[in-house]
């Protein structure tokens, strides 16, 4: 790896480094990503300092410098390496931005990563999406408005701002959220497409701290006013190397849960702590109930339960969202086919100068709910993992795998 530049941008320390980073897949493993996705994190680092956020636990070299150090990665360009990978595949998933960083942290203002890795596959017509804790740029929006399976998810905690600047200091205030959220529903798009769909996370829920049912509800209500029809959530883990620093903290946004939070967290599952699960249970059959009201869909994230094999009795994970994913195919709620290129249409790749086929969805039969899927629709029998306890994680070499067999 080789350092480029280091500096300070709004009081953030970062290193611009050369990078052969590839987009992929979801990790291999348990899984509830009902859809597959090409994951794309161009900030190693995150600027918000949301409390317990996964980039300050990863291993992985870039996040533990800046677990370390405090200093944000980022990739130089890396907007043409997406876009010279994405021109060497024909069939593709859609984009998300980010899987463990927010796209919109301040450093977007100073190297425009985001907008311009959003601006690449569109130019493709390929779908792509974000989840945030920021401020979604307007152009970003102008740009998502004219790929019609592209969206949006926010994520709001709490509808208290006080307690907001606590859980993610450096995130956008609660007003601005909840506009983020008017402004992808508002997108104008062509007539022909339907309304550009933003999703709610609440996500993760505090216990004890952000999971009162009238707060849950305020933000419920106040979500569906600005035209959301999906509501994601999750209930925090705990690492557990860093689990008695989270309960100080903890304790000192509560300094008298009704269950002692080191009580709390009694389920491990990997190598982080989990909350009782009838706890869990609880809130989200809560938050169901909550949603359902206002005529919403409702999922969960990444939330097991250990159960028993029913043939080996050995101990398994199970998903949750078999029993609480409601009005939905796929857990984000939307439904994005996988895309592949056709050669009605072509685009000006910036890298080469050449003409290329646009992308198009594979078929109407395929609904992107890769993980419940058992025929292929979209033509590559790899991605139906149906069935599949343990599910398959794809590379960049997937992918040309596919485009140069057809399967």
């Amino acid at each position: 790896m080789e350092i480029i530049e280091k500096g300070t941008f709004q009081n953030q320390a970062y290193r611009l480094v050369l990078s052969k980073r590839q987009i992929h897949g979801w990790w291999p493993g348990w899984r509830e990503c009902t859809s597959e996705r090409l994951l794309i994190n161009p900030y190693s680092g995150c600027a918000h300092r949301c409390r317990l956020c996964y980039a300050n636990a990863f291993p992985f070299s870039h996040f533990r410098h800046f677990r370390d150090t405090g200093e944000i990665t980022v990739v130089q360009d890396y907007h043409r390496a997406v876009a010279r990978q994405l021109d060497s595949i024909n069939w593709a998933a859609c984009g998300y931005l980010s899987p463990v960083t927010d796209p919109f942290q301040p450093l977007e203002n100073r190297f425009g990563l985001s907008v311009r890795i959003v601006e690449t596959f569109v130019r493709r017509n390929i779908p792509v999406e974000f989840i945030t804790k920021g401020r979604v740029p307007d152009e970003v929006l102008s740009l998502m408005a004219g790929q019609e399976h592209s969206f949006g998810q926010v994520s709001i905690l709490t509808p208290s701002e006080a307690l907001r600047r606590k859980l993610s200091p450096g995130g956008a205030d609660t007003a601005t959220l909840f506009e983020n959220l008017l402004r992808i529903t508002g997108a104008r798009r062509p007539s022909n497409f339907p309304p550009m769909a933003a999703v709610l996370r609440i996500d993760p829920i505090f216990p004890f701290i952000t999971d009162d049912t009238d707060d849950l509800q305020k933000i419920i209500l106040e979500a569906s006013l600005r035209g959301v029809k999906h509501v994601v959530a999750s209930s925090v883990d705990v690492p557990i190397g860093t689990s008695k620093k989270a309960y100080q903290w903890m304790y000192s946004l509560n300094s008298s849960p009704p269950i002692p939070f080191e009580q709390l967290f009694c389920e491990c599952i990997g190598a982080r702590f989990h909350a009782d699960i009838t706890y869990r249970r609880r809130l989200f059959s809560t938050l169901r109930e909550l949603a359902v009201k206002k005529g919403m869909s409702f999922a969960l994230c990444m939330e097991f339960e250990k159960i028993a094999d029913p043939v080996s009795g050995a101990g398994i994970l199970g998903g949750l969202n078999e029993d609480f994913m409601t009005g939905t195919l796929n857990c984000e709620g939307v439904d994005v086919p996988i895309y592949r290129r056709n050669r009605d249409e072509t685009y000006r790749s910036e890298i080469t100068g050449e003409e290329r086929p646009l992308f198009a969805p594979v078929s109407e039969k395929c609904k992107g709910n890769c993980l419940s899927c058992t025929d292929s629709p979209c033509g590559i029998p790899d991605l139906a993992q149906s069935g599949r306890d343990r599910c398959r994680g794809w590379r960049l070499s997937d992918y040309r795998r596919w485009s140069r067999t057809g399967s």
